[in-house]
């Protein structure tokens, strides 16, 4: 029944969303936390609010089947996804994830917060994602090569270096970037090295992208602590996930100073009230696949992690980590989220309250993103940097952007994390405005 302003009958302004079919009400997964993202920062975007149902809406949505026959002779089928959430300020940018429980409510909000973190800094990039189902661990490397090229097949309509532009996320690597290049290429029929990055360096791959996420999570990590007061040398660092976040922004934090005391992955949680030798627990992560086993530390129970005493938390794992039930127990007073949506709504408003300072994903990530972009103007003007060139202009953008977010959280008494909307939001909607609706 509709409401004489003619507005469809629902509860109050910001609390319910017109959802598509596909989605369920009831079971929104990340999307939802997304779309609460979004409600926060409508009060701030003055006229352009009349255009903010386009940041509830994916653009486009590719589901596709991808079978691929195993080694042992039989035939397996396998969901893969490509959702571009907007385009309006360049080509999408986004990763490809293999992982077991990928859902398209998580692959849309992953292309949404791409779509944010290209606006906030300010990089020539809409948002996009893509992601297959499947336990990649299981798979040879034979079948993992199949899967892959026939995946790039499928969404091959969709991808190109200057429509959509596919990178490393969970679960895959340069290898897998390069597998991926050179399917494009033989179905176009020319080398294509700008369809993707995060590509080998001999494949046009660029220098400094492999650390580019852990750096710049670490340079924002610097700058809140300069503007905070908090002194890096001696602060105690504790990390969830080891791997190129994670690991990379543990070194780099080290090689500041600072003690990473506590480490957390899929293998297991270490403790060292002294700091653990972080060089050392990289080489065995490198050799044994995870922290578990790590003989310079002690081992601690898995729930126990969220409560050690820090002053730095860095999840750099996977989405949905800090929660309304492990919230409160964190004692750090800076959170920077290397992962993709580490922290659910409850769980931000529960640290706001405690006075715990989080910095975004949609900011303090952004550096694979940013180096990302350096990586594909290189392969188009086939012209390369050197890699203190990559790191300078990394860092040099990050400290840009960063500072631009805290001056608008402190103009708004915002979060980091609402101010980081209001900027990428205005950005991307402003550009939505001025192209205007074709036809």
């Amino acid at each position: 029944m509709s409401s004489s302003s003619g507005a469809p009958a629902s509860t109050p302004a910001g609390t319910a969303h017109t959802l598509p079919s596909y989605l369920q009400a009831d079971h929104l997964g990340p999307w939802g936390n997304y779309l609460q993202q979004v409600d926060r920062v409508t009060p701030y975007l003055g006229n352009l609010a009349r255009w903010v149902e386009t940041l509830k809406r994916p653009k486009r949505i590719l589901i596709v089947d991808v079978p691929i026959e195993l080694d042992n002779g039989t035939i397996a089928h396998y969901e893969g996804y490509r959702v571009q959430h907007n385009l309006s300020r360049g080509p999408g940018k986004g990763g490809v994830r293999f992982h077991q429980d990928v859902t398209l409510s998580e692959v849309m909000a992953l292309s949404a917060w791409m779509s944010v973190k290209n606006a906030a800094v300010n990089v020539p990039y809409g948002g996009a994602k893509g992601g297959i189902r499947v336990d990649p661990k299981k798979l040879s490397m034979g079948e993992l090569e199949r899967l892959t090229r026939r995946y790039t097949s499928e969404i091959g309509l969709l991808i190109g270096p200057s429509k959509d532009i596919p990178a490393p996320d969970v679960n895959t690597n340069g290898q897998i970037m390069a597998w991926m290049m050179d399917t494009y290429s033989m179905n176009t029929g020319a080398t294509a090295t700008g369809v993707v990055t995060g590509k080998p360096v001999d494949l046009g791959g660029s220098l400094g992208r492999v650390e580019a996420t852990g750096r710049g999570v670490y340079t924002v990590g610097v700058e809140a602590a300069k503007l905070t007061g908090l002194a890096l040398q001696g602060a105690r660092i504790a990390v969830q996930g080891f791997g190129n976040v994670g690991g990379i922004a543990a070194k780099l934090f080290a090689e500041a100073g600072a003690k990473v005391v506590a480490v957390q992955d899929h293998t297991g949680t270490i403790f060292n009230g002294n700091g653990v030798d972080v060089p050392a627990l990289l080489a065995h992560v490198k050799t044994r696949g995870g922290v578990g086993g790590f003989a310079g530390a002690d081992v601690m129970k898995a729930e126990e992690f969220w409560g050690v005493d820090c002053e730095i938390l860095i999840p750099a794992a996977l989405e949905g980590q800090i929660t309304k039930d492990n919230a409160g127990q964190i004692k750090a007073k800076l959170v920077i989220e290397g992962a993709n949506g580490p922290t659910t709504t409850e769980a931000d408003d529960i640290l706001h309250d405690k006075g715990v300072l989080v910095l975004p994903d949609v900011i303090a990530n952004a550096g694979g993103v940013t180096v990302s972009y350096f990586e594909w103007v290189q392969d188009f003007s086939s012209f390369f940097w050197s890699e203190d060139e990559i790191n300078a202009r990394l860092v040099r953008i990050m400290q840009e952007a960063f500072a631009g977010i805290w001056q608008v959280s402190q103009e708004h008494k915002v979060s980091l994390r609402t101010a980081t909307f209001i900027v990428a939001c205005q950005r991307i909607l402003h550009a939505r405005e001025m192209r205007g609706l074709y036809p």
